[in-house]
């Protein structure tokens, strides 16, 4: 089964989103969506959404899911704003309970905030599988980036999130609280073992060497050409790769509004008496 996929790529984040849809039901699913937000401000804007919104009236498409791969660290989701438009469930990998415990302690949340995933409608489980349409859906869980990162497989095309890049630009980073770059390596080495057609669709691309921007590849590609882990790269070279690598990154510019929207399935804080919500900056953590 091959479903259509459209991408919508976000330049201010390097961020691709997707509709995936069945083109003889009209079902969809949006995949990874971006709400814009302006760090110095902290105003946000639907731009981003809307494009998807305008795409999916276009086509007459109903929206069944809005998925998360991962935990976003570099981009809010925009997936409440959408199901209010569009309907569908908000879902993620259940390990998502794991970032929450984690972030709550980070920003010092209240009592008020559960750690139990119940801002989100569906917490996946691995290798579930859902129908949608004449499509199914299966989640795979790939952790390492972070420690709940799915992939989702919808016929030929997969869905990675950030586990892999485009082979020119290699695999993520592991640094991230729960990261592992061990982890990592072998759920790259699961998706690899899918068919070399196999479609692989990425959730960034940053144009290394002022390449057009790109986020689809294949097995095939990814196994002969990724410069981290292609073909007969040890688990033991790429740990040491990785490691040394993660050492050198700086925080993702929007790592902390992201990550306190994004562990909320894209929710805001609780607005204060003054009718205003606000996000917490940790001093010296981070």
């Amino acid at each position: 089964m091959k479903p259509d996929v459209k991408a919508f790529f976000h330049k201010p984040t390097y961020t691709v989103s997707y509709v995936v849809s069945d083109p003889a039901s009209r079902k969809a699913i949006i995949i990874d969506s971006v709400l814009d937000y302006e760090n110095s401000s902290g105003r946000t804007a639907t731009k981003a959404a809307d494009e998807i919104i305008d795409f999916v009236k276009s086509k007459e498409l109903k929206v069944d899911w809005i998925l998360e791969t991962h935990v976003h660290a570099d981009h809010l989701t925009a997936a409440p704003y959408l199901q209010g438009k569009l309907g569908g469930t908000i879902g993620i990998g259940g390990v998502v309970v794991s970032v929450q415990s984690t972030f709550k302690g980070v920003f010092n949340f209240g009592g008020d905030v559960p750690v139990d995933g119940s801002q989100f409608q569906h917490l996946f489980g691995d290798n579930e599988k859902i129908e949608i349409g004449g499509m199914t859906l299966e989640v795979m869980y790939t952790p390492g980036h972070t420690p709940a990162c799915v992939t989702y497989k919808i016929g030929d095309a997969v869905f990675v999130g950030d586990t892999l890049f485009m082979p020119d630009y290699g695999t993520a980073r592991c640094d991230f609280p729960g990261g592992d770059a061990r982890n990592l390596y072998r759920s790259i080495r699961k998706i690899l073992a899918f068919p070399p057609e196999t479609r692989l669709f990425m959730c960034h691309d940053y144009g290394p060497d002022n390449r057009a921007f790109a986020w689809e590849t294949t097995v095939a590609e990814q196994r002969a050409k990724n410069i981290h882990i292609h073909d007969g790269v040890s688990e033991e070279e790429f740990v040491k790769m990785r490691t040394e690598r993660d050492a050198t990154l700086s925080m993702p510019v929007l790592i902390i509004p992201s990550i306190q929207v994004n562990m909320l399935a894209g929710h805001f804080p609780k607005a204060e008496g003054n009718g205003v919500s606000y996000l917490k900056i940790p001093l010296n953590t981070l």
